[in-house]
């Protein structure tokens, strides 16, 4: 058996060192440079999109019972957006930025050419599988790149629709995606990438960048941890449940990157907030959640499981004031509210990634932002309020990858705002055009004739070159001419 392991091993190794060689020859033709090639591929992805919309909503469906409006609304429609918007600003994107020059260099032009990083790799999450595998690749053609994308073996549907739709669509020879599990990613980032783009929690996160680091590829991790929510008592309280609740359990059932994590808010405002959240969720969800279909699943029994013993700590399970039902036959768990969990439960330490949301009470509302900064620096941060002060406070002291004041996730949705976190929350950005600068180099070139030869640069190097060339370097007409006639500005 161990042989058979081995050898199972090693042909997944030669398998993904042979497809990186066959797609590295193809990118070295020069094919994905061109603007004809990236933007008929993105054309193509849009077409896949438009052809296949309600099988992509379906196969969303079977990984993780995700209602089909989510689906359609939070997968394909962003991408569709993501996509046009390539299109429309793609040659825009392509032209080289122009530069001032200085005296030191006259006469000279120079301008920053975006050029492609070269082959990159693409690790997507099982939790939005098809927003999170083709958005970075959006932005990884529209910049020349080859691409692999590796989906998440956690969502087969989905991983295997991805192959199909991609292998009818892309060009092939330079635009691929790799199904499998563990054994193929491994051996995927033992291979030598121009870029990784990951998108999952930070254990493998770090795998990700030790990897990265054999060969010294850059990588772009989008990573989470335990994003807060910091409730006012100045507020449409109404308002301000709704959009909780639509982004902890309207999304994915919590199971969201940026969802809510834990609310922040006064001792004497908790009863309330809590009495709007069992209110609203009633509403939405009606009187057994479990049988929503507006709910999604807990993806697999490790999860369902990893769930319910954040709930099942004893010092936790008597803080549970609002659901806390599940059913291990559906993978099911009710959107679940805690008050006043310890701080250091496991529910407070890790990101939950599920729908229970713990309510944690402070003196003042000021008193949240220490707390918030005492942990990991979060992927996303929100604000309820209507104090102006407390909004500037806010965004000022509370340090995460995005902050939203007054609504949830919300963030994602705005192409002209980079998404990415910071620290242990992930490093680097994409959306819109930082996704073109994501997977480009900003290349740094300068033009010069050959009129305008100064002799001072040269040997024999003299006390007067010296101050011509210190006035030249600081930029300084007045102090150039100075020194040509040797004297002294000063």
């Amino acid at each position: 058996m161990a042989i058979e392991g081995e050898k199972k091993v090693f042909e997944v190794e030669l398998e993904a060192s042979s497809l990186v060689k066959e797609i590295r020859e193809s990118y070295a033709t020069g094919k994905t440079r061109s603007y004809k090639w990236r933007m008929s591929q993105l054309q193509r992805l849009v077409q896949m999109l438009e052809h296949h919309e309600q099988e992509i909503a379906e196969a969303i469906v079977a990984d993780l019972s995700k209602p089909k409006f989510e689906a359609l609304a939070y997968e394909v429609a962003m991408l569709k957006n993501s996509c046009s918007l390539a299109i429309k600003k793609l040659k825009h994107w392509m032209v080289p930025e122009k530069v001032k020059t200085s005296i030191t260099t006259f006469p000279s032009s120079a301008e920053i050419v975006p050029e492609p990083l070269g082959v990159v790799l693409v690790i997507s999450p099982w939790n939005y599988p098809f927003l999170l595998s083709l958005d970075p690749v959006i932005g990884a053609i529209a910049a020349g790149n080859a691409v692999v994308l590796k989906p998440s073996e956690v969502s087969p549907a989905t991983s295997s629709l991805l192959a199909k739709l991609v292998g009818e669509y892309m060009d092939n020879s330079l635009i691929r995606v790799v199904e499998g599990g563990v054994a193929e990613t491994t051996a995927l980032l033992e291979q030598k990438w121009d870029k990784i783009c990951y998108t999952g929690n930070g254990k493998v996160g770090r795998i990700v960048m030790a990897a990265a680091a054999k060969h010294l590829t850059p990588v772009l991790l989008e990573l989470g941890g335990k994003s807060p929510v910091v409730v006012d008592s100045s507020i449409n309280l109404q308002v301000a449940t709704r959009r909780i609740i639509a982004g902890k359990w309207g999304c994915n059932n919590g199971q969201t990157c940026v969802a809510p994590d834990y609310v922040l808010t006064t001792k004497d405002f908790a009863p309330k907030l809590v009495d709007a959240l069992k209110h609203e969720l009633e509403h939405f969800f009606g009187e057994n959640p479990l049988d929503s279909k507006d709910l999604s699943r807990i993806v697999n029994s490790n999860h369902f499981a990893r769930l319910t013993k954040l709930l099942d700590e004893d010092r936790v399970s008597g803080t549970i004031v609002y659901g806390g039902k599940s059913e291990k036959s559906t993978l099911k768990i009710s959107p679940t509210i805690l008050l006043d969990a310890p701080r250091d439960s496991l529910i407070m330490n890790e990101e939950i990634f599920g729908p229970l949301l713990p309510i944690l009470t402070v003196e003042k509302v000021e008193d949240s932002f220490d707390i918030i900064n005492s942990g990991t620096k979060p992927l996303a941060a929100y604000l309820f309020t209507n104090n102006k002060k407390l909004k500037e406070q806010f965004v000022m002291t509370v340090s995460a990858g995005g902050v939203i004041v007054n609504d949830t996730v919300l963030h994602l949705s705005v192409d002209g705002l980079p998404f990415g976190g910071v620290q242990e929350s992930g490093m680097g950005a994409y959306h819109g055009k930082f996704s073109f600068d994501a997977f480009s180099h900003k290349k740094a070139v300068l033009y010069r004739s050959f009129a305008g030869d100064a002799p001072v640069r040269y040997p024999p190097y003299t006390k007067g070159k010296l101050r011509l060339m210190k006035a030249l370097i600081g930029g300084s007409i007045l102090s150039a001419i100075f020194a040509l006639f040797g004297l002294s500005k000063d």
